[in-house]
């Protein structure tokens, strides 16, 4: 299934891609797209449902963050061979793991909102893991088990805050409102397959700049989630999303990097695609 989330900020109604390509709305069914309805027995009541039957959702809506009620979004750094050569940064024995805020969770199409102090806005596809039940010091094998499903995340970054200023955290950098796009869909695990077999794509103003491979990454999605379960608990609704290939704007020589103005379009196969204009702060409170 392709679970998602539509209306305006703050008001979203569940709802799913159906086969035909219509968005259906579940809202007569369940009252969101949280946690409660990512285990296994909510999943096959859902998917038990014919599709057909459900409300037409008219027009074209926004689309929302297609999950709500989640506590973590955990990150990845430098999980791909080539991104880090291009950080100039040594392959990882382990997984780098640091935070994205909650907060900075947005839509898939929604603004990316420049921090006023912002001099190196950078931007990051990737694939992130929704977990569907709770997964403490679980082993590698049974890790997936654990999974809901996927979505594509961008993690916009804001290297300054990441890499240069004082007290140095990437957390500071990764974390600012509008800074986490997911979606546009949380497609369930049996949808998806082999999450180690996706391609993965960004381009900033209609030019390539990220084209890699999941199957590139240094630790897998089975390897990640069970690292991150003996560190913390991973409760429904947690994401966590798993670093990003070559194609980085810092990485480029010069380094090139967003500013107002730029259209960022990025996807993965199967998880679908994402739009994203760069607007200064004050456009992106006044859209709010």
């Amino acid at each position: 299934m392709k679970l998602l989330r539509h209306g305006p900020p703050g008001q979203e109604k569940p709802g799913l891609l159906a086969g035909d390509g219509t968005l259906r709305d579940l809202s007569d069914l369940i009252a969101d797209i949280g946690p409660a309805q990512l285990s296994p027995a909510a999943l096959a009541a859902l998917r038990a449902l014919d599709e057909r039957r459900l409300p037409v959702v008219s027009g074209q809506p926004r689309l929302g963050p297609p999950l709500t009620g989640t506590r973590k979004f955990v990150a990845i750094g430098l999980n791909y061979h080539d991104h880090a050569e291009e950080s100039g940064q040594p392959v990882p024995s382990e997984p780098v793991i640091f935070n994205k805020w909650t907060s900075c969770i947005s839509g898939p199409n929604d603004d990316i909102v420049v921090p006023p102090e912002s001099t190196m806005l950078d931007w990051e596809v990737e694939i992130g893991i929704v977990i569907g039940t709770q997964a403490r010091r679980v082993a590698e094998v049974d890790a997936l088990a654990h999974v809901a499903g996927y979505l594509l995340v961008n993690d916009v970054s804001e290297r300054h805050f990441q890499l240069k200023r004082p007290g140095g955290q990437w957390d500071k950098g990764k974390g600012f409102d509008s800074f986490g796009p997911i979606g546009p869909w949380l497609v369930t695990s049996d949808e998806v397959g082999d999450p180690q077999q996706l391609r993965l794509w960004l381009e900033v103003n209609g030019e390539q700049m990220q084209n890699g491979h999941t199957s590139k990454m240094i630790f897998s999605c089975a390897a990640l989630v069970s690292c991150c379960s003996h560190v913390m608990t991973l409760e429904p609704g947690d994401i966590i999303t798993t670093g990003t290939p070559a194609g980085v704007g810092l990485g480029m020589k010069p380094p090139r990097l967003l500013k107002a103005g730029d259209v960022v379009e990025l996807g993965i196969d199967k998880l679908g695609t994402q739009r994203q204009r760069v607007v200064p702060l004050a456009v992106g409170l006044a859209t709010q």
